[in-house]
């Protein structure tokens, strides 16, 4: 077993991985390399342990450590086999809530960070954009909006507020920076529910519609922005509406909420 030095110079034992974790970071450079293929049927256990000179025991470790990262697929049957698979976001997602929640975040601290970073994604999307992504954000709006324009009477506030988030999500996607639209996939299912929660727990439905004209306004105003090419004035101008929007929706409780209260 060899030991490292910390900076206390008390010696520390250094663990050695094993054989299926080696193994599966063979497997999982090929697959993030490209070597490996979504689609692709890996080869037989037999052909596997030739392979890598292993047991099967080992070889199925590593495959389950692939499967736990969603880096592959195990299917059964007589058609079955190891099929490699593209990584699912909500995987990541799932991990992240649970750091939220394990790390006490408030809905406030959640809300600050989209604050921070939304208002650069909407900036980099007025200096990129297509035509196909002022037709698609014009859309998102037109969908909020029908759905506002039939009025709160008999509103389901879930669908609202979904269709709300696909905007801020199409922001995100189309900025050109794949980090930022990862990092809002991760945070989706925290701010959903919480705007979902936000909206819901209100009685006043009639306040909940005319908040949400606002949005459409508001979306619609940004679309204008970013189909100009302004980008300071999309920068400016979503930072504004996120940090109203942001005032509209943490309030009561919800202001010192944390993030595990939404999954409780």
């Amino acid at each position: 077993m060899t030991t490292d030095t910390p900076t206390n110079g008390e010696q520390r034992p250094v663990r050695a991985p094993k054989t299926a974790e080696i193994i599966a970071d063979r497997l999982r450079g090929d697959i993030v390399k490209g070597v490996l293929k979504t689609g692709d049927t890996l080869p037989t256990e037999v052909i596997r342990g030739k392979q890598f000179g292993v047991s099967r025991a080992t070889l199925r470790e590593a495959i389950r450590i692939l499967e736990n990262e969603s880096l592959i697929v195990a299917r059964r049957g007589s058609r079955g086999g190891v099929v490699v698979a593209t990584p699912d976001i909500a995987v990541a997602a799932k991990d992240f809530g649970l750091l939220l929640q394990m790390s006490g975040t408030t809905l406030a601290d959640v809300y600050m960070s989209r604050t921070v970073v939304e208002p650069g994604a909407a900036r980099m999307l007025a200096e990129r954009h297509t035509v196909q992504d002022v037709d698609d954000l014009n859309a998102s709006v037109g969908a909020l909006a029908v759905l506002v324009n039939d009025g709160a009477e008999e509103a389901d506030f879930r669908e609202w507020s979904n269709a709300a988030y696909r905007f801020h999500d199409l922001i995100m996607e189309r900025s050109g920076n794949q980090t930022l639209a990862i990092f809002s996939g991760v945070l989706r299912e925290v701010v959903a529910r919480h705007m979902s929660r936000a909206v819901t727990s209100s009685d006043d439905r009639a306040e909940i519609e005319g908040q949400f004209k606002r949005t459409v306004k508001a979306f619609s105003k940004l679309v204008k922005l970013v189909d100009a090419g302004d980008a300071d004035g999309a920068e400016r101008f979503w930072r504004t509406h996120m940090e109203a929007a942001t005032k509209g929706m943490l309030w009561g409780s919800l202001a010192t909420d944390t993030v595990v209260d939404l999954f409780v």
